[in-house]
């Protein structure tokens, strides 16, 4: 295929994408609105895309770009002249470190596990899985928050880790970190702090003189941070950053091993061959910014942040879940407003919010995440046409039998053809065979709502499945 073919093709197939840039895409990206940072960032992936970050002795620029990153960090996080990073590539793999850096310290404990609020990162359950770590996790009280003392009492001789966030992902509101790292710090066991999100912002909110709840090494038995580069430093993808008070709390995290015919291998994370290009991205990111930069950035965010949530306050129907501290926002509906609708309604408008669906006794929910390129004033007005048009349609009804039908399976026992049927009549499979998301997906989210959780992860680990297969007419 011809150059110019290829990237004629390239630029076809990004046209199905969500935009990156102009802050409407409320998930998944973060947008600082400066394109010419970003051009920067993205000359610097390309010129050190080759580069490899498995041997830090045949890369040292990687390594340098690296150590000035954590060194940025350090004042972010009250870090002291001990503290230690390492890049990944991205939070989840920050987070599985911690896990597992965690249970590899203490090889005396036979069946370790960690201790989490329910609002905790689904990445740290994904470690749980992969590392064999039992989870333990415990409700948050009424304010959404992690409950410190139902968390004291739940650790026991098997805790290896408590974890805390700042912010928790769905609620948007920061954990009480110091009594949490207290408890922790009084029974010898790790605790980390999940900033992925508000690690880049909450150290700037409280320089602005907003009210922070203390998250940083400066609370004493905090071991470990994370915090991604690619959210609120707005790095390219995909760049995290584990950090660790000393040394010795990152050293179980290393992997060596010399038995074998070949080099000694050495990793500092879960990757071994790792592209210098989120390095250098992220790097050159920070560089041109710089903290007054991103001082100047949190201000933008947070305000809009203020301005959002003010105006959904303001929205008949729609409530906030929680007062936001940071910059994600989250907000249920009424009985007469289906929040599904309201964000295939926003779709429609160019924007795109993510759908949460219901947990426990917790209701469905709108999702922000609120970039420094986000107008607040443009978001609103599309969200109360929205709102409007959402109750005019309506809710999404689910027939009674259908919800009751859904609760009573067990997916264990569904197999390829019953979770193929499951697929059609949630209209994710077309007369073809092909899969795909349709153009509304209140219905889609509808029936995935009244089904509990473990079919709703059956039923979609079917759907990604049969999403990555090369498709072949016929078959």
């Amino acid at each position: 295929m011809a150059h110019e073919e290829i990237r004629g093709r390239l630029a076809a197939l990004q046209d199905d994408d969500l935009p990156v840039h102009g802050g409407r895409t409320l998930a998944y990206v973060y947008d600082a609105g400066l394109a010419e940072v970003d051009a920067l960032a993205r000359e610097a992936v390309a010129a050190f895309a080759g580069s490899n970050g498995l041997d830090p002795t045949a890369f040292p620029s990687l390594l340098t770009m690296e150590n000035d990153l954590v060194a940025f960090a350090r004042s972010l996080v009250d870090g002291p002249p001990t503290m230690v990073g390492t890049l990944t590539s991205g939070g989840t793999e920050s987070c599985l470190l911690a896990v597992q850096g965690a249970r590899d310290s203490r090889p005396d404990v036979d069946s370790p596990s960690i201790v989490v609020p329910d609002t905790v990162h689904a990445a740290f359950h994904k470690a749980g899985h992969y590392f064999g770590v039992r989870v333990v996790a415990v409700p948050t009280g009424p304010d959404h928050r992690a409950d410190a003392a139902a968390m004291t009492a739940a650790m026991d001789e098997t805790t290896v880790l408590v974890v805390a966030s700042a912010p928790s992902y769905a609620d948007g509101v920061v954990d009480p970190v110091p009594a949490i790292a207290a408890a922790a710090a009084e029974r010898g066991v790790r605790c980390h702090v999940d900033a992925c999100i508000g690690g880049w912002v909450l150290p700037y909110a409280a320089r602005l003189g907003r009210q922070v709840t203390p998250w940083t090494f400066a609370v004493e038995g905090v071991t470990s941070i994370s915090t991604d580069l690619h959210k609120y430093a707005y790095a390219p993808k995909g760049a995290s950053l584990l950090l660790h008070r000393t040394p010795a709390l990152r050293r179980p995290q290393y992997f060596a091993h010399a038995g074998w015919p070949g080099y000694t291998m050495l990793n500092a994370t879960l990757q071994s061959t790792r592209s210098g290009g989120p390095t250098a991205g992220a790097w050159a990111t920070v560089q041109a910014i710089g903290d007054d930069g991103y001082l100047r950035l949190a201000e933008r965010a947070l305000v809009a942040t203020d301005t959002i949530a003010t105006g959904i306050s303001a929205l008949d129907g729609l409530c906030l879940v929680a007062v936001p501290e940071s910059t994600l926002v989250a907000a249920v509906a009424d009985a007469g407003l289906d929040v599904f609708t309201v964000c295939d309604e926003m779709a429609a408008r160019g924007w795109f919010v993510q759908p949460q669906l219901s947990y426990g006794d917790r209701a469905p929910s709108l999702h922000l995440a609120i970039s420094a390129a986000t107008d607040p004033a443009a978001f609103l007005a599309a969200l109360d046409e929205s709102v409007a048009a959402a109750r005019q349609a309506g809710p999404v009804a689910v027939d009674s039998g259908v919800a009751e039908l859904l609760r009573g399976l067990d997916p264990a026992t569904l197999g390829d053809a019953e979770l193929d049927l499951l697929l059609a009549a949630g209209g994710l499979a077309g007369e073809d065979g092909r899969l795909g998301l349709p153009e509304r997906m209140a219905t889609v989210n509808a029936l995935l709502d009244v089904a509990p959780p473990a079919l709703r992860e059956a039923v979609l680990v079917a759907f990604l499945d049969r999403l990555a297969r090369p498709f072949a007419p016929g078959t």
